[in-house]
């Protein structure tokens, strides 16, 4: 039976995949290769797992403008993840995606959920984004 959180819509698309959790902050720029789309940070927890073709959930972002420009790398060589989850999530790590869209004709929806919603995700749930309607449907 699925579970059904409710929250913010950030960009809208609908994705499927399994989730990829941390309540550790990801910077896109140099904490994340651009050629593998794997963490790249030794201090992360997540050092060395794919983003790629996953619901990525985190906090919020950390790190520059440039991250974008990582984001967007992603995508073109498609390893960008499938879709975000954040807390908060900052206007420049929206930008990747909605330029994505633009230029390759690939993007990704994201949305924001509560602090409370958010520390109830773990990595390996299949899940469902609809980042239209804010929603993400888990499949424990």
């Amino acid at each position: 039976m699925a579970i059904t959180l409710q929250g913010q819509p950030v960009l809208p698309g609908k994705a499927r995949g399994l989730l990829l959790v941390t309540h550790m902050p990801v910077s896109f720029w140099g904490g994340v290769n651009p050629k593998t789309g794997c963490i790249a940070d030794p201090r992360h927890e997540l050092f060395h797992q794919s983003v790629g073709n996953r619901i990525l959930a985190f906090p919020h972002g950390k790190g520059s403008s440039t991250g974008s420009l990582m984001i967007l790398e992603l995508l073109r060589i498609g390893k960008a993840p499938a879709a975000i989850v954040n807390i908060r999530t900052e206007p420049i790590l929206a930008t990747g995606p909605v330029v994505g869209r633009y230029f390759y004709k690939k993007t990704f929806p994201i949305i924001n959920l509560s602090k409370k919603d958010f520390h109830r995700l773990h990595s390996g749930v299949d899940a469902r984004i609809d980042g239209r309607a804010g929603t993400l449907q888990l499949f424990p």
